[in-house]
């Protein structure tokens, strides 16, 4: 049977007493012992460790994390301020967008000092114009990709995530039009947890730095595995890292080149930090030939990881009676009115179903799904059916609860609707 470390039947009661289900419930302990190991990431010549707020945006998790040290890898001008409002610096952002914002936002925030990791020619060609002379990244696509699913893969011919590492030539003619000076390279491959895989990524990421004598920082972004079930391997940080200090030691002894490291991981630092709190609100059976299933009040309304990819997440039941329950097989599905709100697919495909052994479950009771602290809240289809945005709390490390977000109302939902007559 699955565990969660951190939430016990005593401590899942009680926040459904004093918060109700379904909600969010994160571990202070669990985080900040993660963000100690990232943050002790072997390097050569210094380190910056970035949180990938995109993973779970939570302003709560942000100052968390500020109070540690860790600085901010922001995916949209949006994530960016969220993070100032969070208390974070400008200079503590970098900014590596899909949808290059608009310039008086990006003015805003670049003129008190965030940093831009120009992705793709056109993005480097309007940074050129708006801040001629001024420090820029460059994220490229190294032609290397790794991930669980093509879905993760976020290197290689298939993702249009970086500029093409052909595209070498082209970039150097847009930074010399406009006199920028290119500070920092930026790569990313996606997730995954073969040392080899990474130690070839740096070793592409470098060559593509050694063309840009300015560069004096190497951001190889996240993507580090972590394995959410019993059979899931998690990246050792300091196998990579080693292997990392070594790539990055060897190209100073080639170049005379010391460069900084940053590494921006999110899933890493949250995944297990965090489990979603529902309670089981009815059952079914499609008979001896079919299925036993399990109707939870969440779902893809907190967790479309499973929908999506088929991801695996330990669950675990807390009964809210004393009887004897023995171990019975169940498909696990949530409350909305949509077929493919399941959480118990078949690994990595969410088209199959595959039936979880709990123990024998009532209405009434309490089930917990783990691994939940990564693209859950902050990638939810929330609102679907009209079914609120949850709570989330955070387990203090005196054992205390802290409400992280209330309960959306259905008032606060509406909010941006007008009112046309007809």
């Amino acid at each position: 049977m699955d565990t969660i470390s951190f939430l016990d039947a005593e401590t899942a009661f009680r926040i459904r007493d004093e918060i109700g289900t379904p909600c969010y419930v994160y571990d202070e302990s669990s985080l900040r012992s993660v963000a100690d190991e990232v943050l002790a990431f072997p390097n050569a010549y210094g380190l910056t460790a970035r949180f990938a707020m995109k993973s779970c945006p939570n302003g709560n998790i942000l100052r968390l994390f500020r109070s540690m040290g860790l600085k901010i890898d922001a995916s949209s001008i949006y994530e960016a301020e969220r993070a100032v409002r969070a208390g974070y610096l400008p200079e503590d952002i970098s900014l590596s967008t899909q949808e290059f914002p608009d310039d008086a936002a990006l003015r805003a925030l670049v003129d008190r000092g965030m940093s831009v990791n120009a992705c793709s020619l056109n993005q480097l060609q309007r940074f050129g114009k708006l801040f001629p002379g001024a420090r820029v990244g460059l994220r490229f696509n190294p032609g290397l990709g790794s991930g669980g699913t093509n879905r993760t893969n976020v290197g290689g011919p298939a993702s249009s995530f970086g500029i093409w590492h052909e595209d070498v030539d082209r970039v150097k003619a847009i930074v010399a039009a406009h006199g920028l000076d290119v500070f920092r390279i930026h790569t990313h491959i996606g997730s995954g947890s073969d040392p080899d895989v990474w130690v070839k990524a740096v070793t592409l990421s470098l060559n593509l730095t050694r063309e840009f004598e300015s560069a004096t920082a190497l951001n190889l972004g996240g993507g580090y595995k972590v394995g959410r079930m019993r059979n899931e391997q998690t990246t050792d940080l300091q196998d990579i890292g080693a292997r990392m200090k070594a790539e990055f030691e060897r190209f100073a002894a080639e170049t005379g080149r010391e460069i900084h490291l940053e590494v921006e991981p999110g899933t890493y630092l949250v995944a297990n930090g965090c489990a979603i709190l529902s309670t089981v609100q009815d059952l079914t059976s499609t008979g001896e030939s079919g299925y036993d299933f399990i109707k939870l009040d969440t779902g893809m309304t907190e967790n479309t990881r499973p929908s999506m990819y088929g991801s695996q997440h330990p669950m675990v039941v807390f009964p809210s009676t004393d009887l004897t329950r023995e171990p019975r097989d169940y498909i696990v599905t949530g409350h909305c009115c949509e077929s493919g709100d399941i959480l118990t697919p078949a690994e990595g495909d969410p088209e199959a179903l595959a039936p979880r052994s709990l123990v024998e479950t009532e209405v009434g009771d309490l089930f917990a799904i783990g691994g939940a602290g990564a693209y859950c809240a902050s990638m939810s289809a929330k609102n679907y059916n009209s079914f609120p945005e949850c709570a989330e709390v955070l387990i203090r490390q005196d054992g205390s609860l802290s409400l992280m977000r209330r309960r959306q109302s259905l008032e606060q939902f509406l909010v941006n609707e007008t009112e046309i007559s007809f």
